[in-house]
């Protein structure tokens, strides 16, 4: 069977509500900033009646979800693996994805919630992250569909799975098919939260990753270095390829024997949820289309200069024409 999708993508199907807030809201709350943390669904609740008289955008996501969508937008053709509960939200995520022309392969699970994640934006445009997982704490190798993973060229796995003993099965499983099936495996480690809390299961299977993505703090974390150089030297040493984001001083890329420095696209950020997310739709779409790495790396930090410079972590139709632009021909 031919490959007839460029990236299929395993992660979280998460509906994001956004909200703003004051740096002295989030203070009195006690929430670490620009980080993520797993909440209860009735704490999430309560924390959205603080905020009841607060504007909201409401978004379907997910890191990885953010990622094939965006993708997707470029031009790529991609499909999306997860789980949804059944309720109002399933459908909206799923309608959603249908008009986003992604190919979804999610299971509908009778009597469950769909999870929702309350993002927090403070004036600096920091987000923080509320993540209610619901159904998706139910994902498991069971879920995962081989016949996607074959038809892909890419396998990308999103490092929030790995917060929960079945996800960490589902990733396994699931590279088990890429290897199976000559599909190429990208893994991104989503949040220093992640690579703090669950080193250990992290450790075991990312290093079977053809590609890793990550910011300076999650590199740091992983390799137990003090700077982002000395983390991408190691990093670097441990995979085929690498590609460090350092927000506004670019990002660090290695791939086929080569290393480069990417600069970055300056824009006036609002909003950074979903930079990391778009950064690597940008980035694989470039090395999945021909483009050379550090062309790829261009093409991922323009596209993160676009989403932060908005509310949301979804691109306007002009923003995928001026990046297409900006970046050129091959």
């Amino acid at each position: 069977m031919s490959k007839d999708l460029h990236l299929f993508a395993i992660g979280n199907a998460l509906m994001d509500i956004q909200v703003r807030v004051s740096d002295e809201d989030l203070a009195s709350l006690e929430i670490p900033k620009a980080q993520m943390r797993l909440v209860e669904p009735h704490h999430q609740h309560s924390l959205l009646e603080k905020f009841a008289e607060t504007d909201r955008n409401y978004c379907s996501g997910g890191s990885a979800a953010n990622t094939v969508v965006a993708f997707s937008q470029f031009g790529g053709k991609a499909g999306y693996g997860t789980v949804l509960g059944d309720d109002s939200i399933a459908e909206l995520y799923a309608k959603d994805f249908n008009s986003l022309g992604v190919e979804l392969f999610a299971r509908r699970v009778p009597s469950e919630a769909t999870g929702t994640c309350l993002v927090l934006v403070t004036p600096d445009s920091e987000r923080t992250l509320n993540t209610s997982l619901a159904i998706n704490t139910s994902f498991s190798d069971d879920h995962v569909e081989e016949e996607a993973v074959k038809r892909a060229e890419w396998l990308y796995i999103e490092g929030y799975k790995f917060s929960e003993t079945t996800g960490s099965e589902a990733i396994r499983a699931s590279m088990e098919y890429a290897h199976a099936h000559n599909t190429k495996i990208a893994v991104t480690l989503s949040d220093v939260f992640i690579v703090e809390n669950f080193y250990s299961g992290l450790s075991e299977v990312v290093h079977k990753a053809d590609l890793l993505f990550c910011n300076e703090l999650e590199a740091m974390a992983y390799t137990r270095t003090s700077n982002p150089h000395d983390a991408f030297v190691e990093l670097r040493s441990k995979f085929p390829g690498v590609a460090l984001t350092m927000g506004d001083k670019g990002s660090l890329v290695s791939l086929d024997g080569r290393q480069f420095q990417v600069s970055p696209h300056r824009v006036d950020a609002v909003d950074t949820t979903g930079a990391g997310d778009m950064y690597a739709a940008g980035f694989m779409y470039g090395i999945t289309h021909g483009y050379t790495p550090d062309v790829a790396g261009s093409f991922g930090s323009a596209a993160a200069a676009r989403v932060v410079s908005q509310m949301g972590a979804r691109l306007h139709n002009d923003h995928i024409q001026d990046i297409h632009s900006t970046i050129g021909s091959k």
